[in-house]
């Protein structure tokens, strides 16, 4: 059937991209090229729609039409922004600039101008330079009466808040920004860039509550969207991470594999990274550690890090030392603090391991202040459970629960079953070695039976597992009385009292059946325990 624009132009006010893109071929009036444009994006046909732009440019400079041509060079910037085609993007910026008499001419063009390089900023880290910038964009909107600009200055002004440690503020703005795209004030292009960003940014910091909300919104915007391709693959990863959460691992498992078909088909596009770091996680905690490792590779070639998952598998395998060099590199480039926290949490769980308790003290206190800062329930509990983590492996049961069980009630308040197995377990340790083998026993009997229900794949009770039961704290103390240190000096390098180092030293002598330092010492060499061995 020959193209209709009639149809065409209908279909694209009703949101059918697929009937919009049909009957729109061969249109040749430039604001029908602009309606041809944004169909093609939204159908995932990113290359042509920044073709059709070029044309829609060119007819409205033939018309005369200056303004609208800067819009549609504008749309295309932000076109090859997507696409990773920044030197072309670049170029055009600067054409639409000249087109503007150089920022001369006031208009709202001059606002969308603006945002590419607002972002980047942001992107770079300069999140004051980008607040400001956002805040010219925004009085720009305003003036002009420009919803859509207006919703991306706030939307920028949020992140860039966020980034400065303003999060209520931030949070709040991207409250009010969710308020004009729900209700469908803004159009749909700009409308499913902030709902990823909003998302993205719940997620950043750890507000699971509104990163679900807004998810649940972002799904069904996607579903009235007919045709739609962009956005969606997000949704779907985001849906995965939710439901893995919340311990619905098999509807997990499709939605994270829905949304790497849907991210690599036809070719790959951005967001496929996380959809396979997502399918390495659900392999991962099914201790399918193969099929998890290929999954973080795929992530890796697709740009995602792969880290801190694949140090997990590493540390399932007992790649202990390959888990420790990987984690230690991830952090120490990690420059962005958002990066950090994320990674923070296994990296305390692999110091343990490696018997770096000075390592992972650090890094649980880091994970402390970030929780203060951002007071998110979920980063609270982490910081907790990282927190007790290390006093049970610095052998201090007791101080330990003090933060396992506001740890495991914050699981429960979220609903994370894993999470609450995990630190089920710790208290189950903590417990017996305070001698309360009972509550022990039910601690662990709840975690095994969560476990169970999940599919998980076993996990150690503690770590490290190392002989004779020792403490990671045990473990320090045993090396350095191998060393022929005395109590002293045991006390002096590892920053406690001698009566502490007397109490561990005891400890020690009880679990390995000794009653001198010199059978001390040679079991630490039988064992490989003495200095310089991990």
């Amino acid at each position: 059937m020959p193209a209709d624009l009639t149809i065409g132009r209908r279909a694209y006010d009703q949101h059918d991209w697929a009937t919009a893109y049909d009957q729109l071929q061969g249109a040749q009036a430039p604001e029908d090229l602009d309606r041809l444009a944004v169909a093609a994006q939204l159908l995932g046909r990113e290359e042509e729609a920044g073709g059709i732009l070029q044309r829609a440019h060119d007819a409205h400079l033939k018309n005369g039409e200056v303004l609208a041509a800067a819009r549609s060079a504008g749309n295309l910037v932000m076109n090859l922004i997507l696409r990773g085609e920044n030197a072309r993007a670049g170029g055009w910026l600067a054409r639409c600039r000249r087109l503007l008499d150089d920022g001369q001419r006031d208009c709202v063009e001059l606002g969308y101008l603006m945002v590419p390089e607002a972002l980047q900023a942001l992107m770079q880290g300069d999140v004051q330079r980008s607040g400001e910038m956002f805040d010219e964009v925004f009085n720009i909107a305003q003036r002009f009466g420009d919803a859509d600009l207006e919703a991306m200055a706030r939307m920028g002004r949020g992140q860039s808040l966020i980034g400065m440690g303003k999060v209520a503020s931030g949070l709040a703005l991207f409250d009010e920004i969710m308020v004009a795209v729900t209700t469908g004030e803004i159009s749909p292009i700009i409308a499913g860039v902030i709902y990823c960003a909003v998302i993205d940014g719940c997620r950043a910091i750890y507000d699971l509550k509104r990163a679900q909300e807004w998810t649940a919104a972002l799904d069904q915007w996607c579903e009235s969207q007919t045709g739609l391709v962009p956005f969606r693959g997000n949704c779907l990863v985001y849906r995965s991470e939710i439901l893995q959460l919340h311990g619905e691992w098999a509807a997990a498992m499709v939605e994270a594999e829905r949304a790497r078909i849907w991210l690599s088909t036809p070719n790959l596009r951005p967001g496929v990274g996380d959809a396979y770091y997502q399918l390495g996680e659900m392999h991962r905690l099914r201790g399918q550690t193969e099929k998890a490792e290929a999954a973080f590779r795929h992530a890796n070639e697709a740009g995602r890090s792969p880290q801190p998952g694949l140090a997990l598998v590493r540390l399932m395998r007992g790649e202990i030392k390959m888990a420790a060099i990987a984690l230690r590199r991830a952090l120490d480039e990690a420059a962005d603090p958002f990066v950090r926290w994320a990674l923070l949490p296994a990296f305390v769980e692999v110091m343990i391991a490696v018997n770096d308790l000075s390592a992972a003290r650090e890094a649980a206190a880091e994970l402390s202040a970030a929780a203060e800062r951002l007071g998110t329930p979920y980063v609270r509990a982490r910081a907790a459970h990282a927190n007790g983590s290390v006093m049970l492996s610095d052998g201090e049961p007791r101080t330990a629960l003090k933060f396992l069980r506001p740890a495991l009630a914050r699981w429960r308040e979220l609903d994370a079953p894993y999470e609450e197995a995990r630190t089920r377990q710790l208290i189950a340790v903590a417990c017996r070695e305070l001698g309360d083998h009972e509550a022990a026993g039910m601690e662990l009997g709840a975690a095994q039976k969560i476990f169970a229900e999940l599919g998980a794949a076993p996990t150690p009770a503690h770590t490290p597992a190392v002989a004779g039961g020792l403490s990671a704290r045990e473990v320090e103390v045993m090396r350095l009385l191998a060393a022929g240190k005395s109590n002293r000096a045991i006390a002096a390098e590892l920053f406690i009292s001698e009566k502490t180092v007397a109490r561990h030293v005891s400890n020690i002598f009880t679990k390995i059946g000794v009653s001198t330092r010199a059978a001390a010492t040679a079991y630490a060499y039988e064992h490989g325990l003495q200095a310089g061995r991990t």
